[in-house]
């Protein structure tokens, strides 16, 4: 067996790695990074859309957002999805646009986000062990039914075993990586 016969349980672990790096990116970090906002939908038209496409959003400053919409009508829908989002911050209003200032992070809150980085690693980890079930139980099967041999299978068992390691061992490293940027604020 070569890697390509892989591909498939890779493409899956490498969006796993993805979707943290995502939810890292939304790890509200004390400055202003317009990626805390991509995770927030707006009731636009009736359709949930990203805020980032229904208005331009600018950082002034280090912990200043500015959020401009194109249609001056969905500002109180975007105000409304921020209160009730669990970014923790207070948009301010002033009829043309929202500002979002973020404070300074507090140790107990410092700590709170480790805590969330942590869960999104663990949660990513639980991830990729379910897609190493998942193509162990395909070879399993394959091999009960004589495609593939008893040498094969177990040369198919070591490969996915350290291909999960070697996810596994990635998101340590960006879980660190995230960890250290947030005690270092």
């Amino acid at each position: 067996m070569n890697k390509s016969d892989y591909a498939e349980f890779t493409e899956k672990m490498e969006k796993t790695t993805e979707v943290m790096q995502a939810a890292f990116a939304a790890v509200r970090a004390g400055r202003a990074n317009a990626g805390v906002l991509d995770q927030i939908k707006v009731d636009y038209y009736g359709t949930p859309t990203q805020i980032n496409q229904i208005a331009s959003i600018s950082s002034p400053d280090a912990r200043t957002l500015v959020i401009s919409p194109w249609d001056g009508s969905t500002l109180k829908l975007i105000e409304k999805a921020i209160q009730a989002s669990d970014l923790g911050i207070n948009p301010q209003n002033d009829g043309k646009l929202i500002r979002l200032v973020f404070p300074q992070l507090t140790e107990e809150r410092r700590k709170d986000l480790i805590k969330q980085v942590r869960k999104y690693c663990e949660d990513s980890k639980v991830a990729v062990r379910n897609i190493r079930r998942d193509a162990m139980e395909l070879y399993k099967a394959q091999k009960k039914k004589s495609e593939i041999t008893e040498d094969d299978y177990k040369n198919i068992e070591k490969d996915i075993q350290k291909l999960t390691d070697d996810y596994i061992k990635n998101l340590d490293v960006l879980t660190e990586k995230k960890e250290k940027e947030l005690s270092e604020i």
